[in-house]
Parts: structure tokens; sequence; C-alpha cells
């Protein structure tokens, strides 16, 4: 049997050593894997809240854009003094979603749908169901005098509002305010507007003139 000498315990110690420091590392390196895992998963729930807002956010200004930032440009004067040529207008594509348009609101539409036409802006005069006249210079709504807080110009031209006209249940008879220079309802090719046709309402100019801010 062979002796074994003062050199080989030495080396068989160091080598139970080594493998009990390798074990040591593993087991540490386990431990911190699980340490960091735990850690991971406690950031989790704040890491899923901050992809949350980031979508709420996203959708939110999307929303905001579409229904409220609709960007239309004015082509014309026929709304002078409010709008003028080239203003850009935000639109509010949502409002009438939830209400009826009104009495004085500037609309934004396409004469009888047509897509091929630029956008229209004018105010809506008659609502559904009214008749509507004009009579020297004057608007008469179901037979009284429409009293009107805007300024606008004398009427040259009935159009074909020659008699008085019976609105149906979804139409609205609209006017430019620059009624000497405007194409609207007394335009055969314009005529009443029908609710599916008006794209939104006119709230505000943001191209930096003098009519920047709300449309009143």
């Amino acid at each position: 049997m062979k002796k074994r000498t003062k050199n080989s315990y030495i080396s068989s110690y160091k080598r139970k050593k080594r493998i009990m420091q390798l074990a040591k590392g593993k087991q540490g390196g386990k431990k911190r894997r699980k340490e960091l895992l735990k850690a991971l998963w406690k950031r989790l729930p704040k890491a899923g809240i901050w992809v949350f807002q980031i979508v709420i956010v996203c959708l939110l200004a999307f929303v905001l854009v579409y229904y409220f930032g609709q960007r239309v440009s004015t082509v014309g004067d026929s709304m002078r003094p409010v709008l003028q040529n080239k203003d850009v207008v935000l639109v509010n594509r949502m409002v009438y979603n939830v209400s009826v348009p009104k009495r004085g609101d500037v609309i934004v539409f396409k004469p009888k749908g047509n897509e091929n036409s630029h956008y229209y802006m004018k105010r809506i005069v008659g609502l559904p169901g009214e008749t509507v006249e004009i009579i020297e210079n004057n608007v008469y709504i179901n037979g009284k005098k429409l009293k009107e807080d805007y300024q606008v110009t004398d009427i040259d031209d009935v159009g074909i509002v020659h008699e008085k006209m019976q609105l149906s249940k979804e139409e609205y008879f609209v006017l430019g305010d620059n009624r000497k220079n405007s194409e609207d309802s007394r335009d055969a090719d314009v005529g009443n507007v029908k609710k599916e046709y008006i794209y939104g309402k006119a709230w505000m100019v943001i191209s930096f003139t003098r009519q920047f801010g709300w449309i009143r």
C-alpha cells in the first residue's frame, strides 16, 4: 500500500477547500438570483401601473385630438368678421353625439354630403321642423323676426327662399354672417343641411390672426 506524503495531504485539502468554496459560490449565486427575482416580482405592480398610465395618457391624447382637435381651414370670407379666409379652426366632433345642434352654432359640413367638396362653415339659423322666411333683410322663424346678437350684413339675395320654407325633422337652415358674400342654404347647391352631413362644431381659431380664440 502506497503511503500518502505530506504534499498529497496538502493537495487533497486544497481540492476539498476549493470544492467547498465552489459549492458555497453556487449556493450564494442561487441566493442572489432568488433575491433578484423577488425584487423584480415586487416591482412588477409598479411597472404595470406605469404602463397602464402611459396607455391612458395616449388614449386621452388620441380622443382629445380626434374629437376636439381636428383642424379645418376656412375657405372664403362668408363668416366675416368671426372668421376670415384661411383661418385654421378646431372642430368639436363629439358635441353633437351627446346634444343637438343649436341656433347660433357655427357648424362645419359638406353640402349635401359631397365628399369631393371642401368643408363649409356657416351659422345655424333655422332648426328642424321650423319655417324660415326672409323679408326685407330680416330672417323670420315661425313667423317671428329672428334676433341675432352677432354681426351680420344685409341680405341682398334671398336665393331659393323667395317664400316661406318648411324644414324637415333632420334639416338645418344655415347662413354665413357675411350674407352679401356667402354660399349657404339660400343656394340650391348647398340647401338645407341634414344632421348626418354635419362634421362638427367650429369652436376655436388657432391661426395667429386677430380672430385667434373662441368662436362666438
